[in-house]
């Protein structure tokens, strides 16, 4: 193979993104069919399941989405009484998000879905093999952070 060709198929950048987006499209049918929750809003939503309080940079940077996705989705979780916006008392400028009584109840419903979806998933893998997954991604991860 010459050095300059791309196999897309074989390029791991792709491989990881096309399984991610396939997950993610399969996973979103869990949330979005019952209870309207978009992707970009459940990923707000599993921030704020776990950490109250926090800004919208704070979703965005433990999301890796970008800030105007992160915003849409916050104005439109708000308007749909799933979480709630305050300002920070220290800096007025700062505003603190978390999930509201009905989006709490909403989190609570899909973290059972989710997390059997994610043992199906891992269920194909032995012990090991998993192991070397969180390895691997989270080496991997380490590498494109640093």
């Amino acid at each position: 193979m010459n050095k300059t060709e791309l196999l897309l198929e074989e390029f791991l950048p792709y491989k990881l993104s096309y399984l991610t987006n396939l997950i993610s499209d399969d996973l979103s049918k869990l949330y979005t069919d019952q209870f309207g929750i978009a992707h970009t809003e459940w990923r707000v939503m599993a921030v704020l399941g776990v950490s109250s309080g926090v800004s919208a940079g704070h979703v965005a940077k433990k999301t890796a989405m970008n800030k105007v996705a992160v915003s849409r989705a916050i104005n439109n979780m708000i308007k749909n009484d799933l979480i709630e916006r305050q300002f920070s008392s220290e800096d007025k400028r700062r505003s603190e998000l978390m999930l509201s009584t009905k989006g709490q109840d909403v989190y609570n419903n899909i973290v059972p879905l989710i997390l059997e979806y994610e043992n199906n998933i891992l269920s194909i893998l032995d012990e090991k093999e998993r192991a070397s997954l969180a390895n691997i991604l989270k080496k991997l991860t380490g590498y494109i952070k640093e």
